[in-house]
């Protein structure tokens, strides 16, 4: 079976491809959980099931991107010119490589990268948050 596309892999190519881009990884009392764009879609932000997302770039189509991860929630929203355009479910760090929080700029990008650290596993669209190890990248969802 193919990995399924989601929109944080949507979202890391859009970024990708613009070169624009900030990312921050948040707990809810900082992230900010607007879902302007989730109201245009059938399903709420809420009945989001691994692997699913809502993507809507036509509400705010130019200027700069910002990824908001939210830990607690497990989900990552897109925002162009402050205008929610995205949201979709995200698996962070397991236990022992927990996902860090903070604000984050995009150091590096690789449309094709494959870890040096998990047998060459595919990240697609990987893109470097520092220079030690952490990046946001799509990937295969576990379960």
């Amino acid at each position: 079976m193919a990995p399924r596309r989601t929109l944080l892999t949507l979202a890391l190519a859009t970024l990708f491809a613009t070169g624009m881009g900030s990312a921050a990884a948040a707990t809810p009392a900082t992230a900010t959980t607007d879902t302007t764009a989730a109201t245009a879609a059938p399903r709420g932000p809420t009945d989001l099931k691994p692997g699913e997302f809502l993507w809507h770039p036509e509400i705010s189509p130019a200027g700069p991107i910002v990824l908001v991860v939210s830990l607690d929630e497990q989900r990552a929203y897109v925002y162009r010119n402050g205008i929610a355009i995205g949201l979709s479910t995200i698996s962070s760090g397991k236990t022992g490589h927990e996902t860090p929080t903070g604000v984050f700029t995009i150091l590096q990008k690789d449309k094709d990268h494959k870890s040096n650290l998990y047998n060459s596993a595919p990240m697609p669209y990987m893109q470097r948050l520092t220079w030690d190890g952490i990046a946001l990248h799509g990937g295969n969802l576990p379960g």
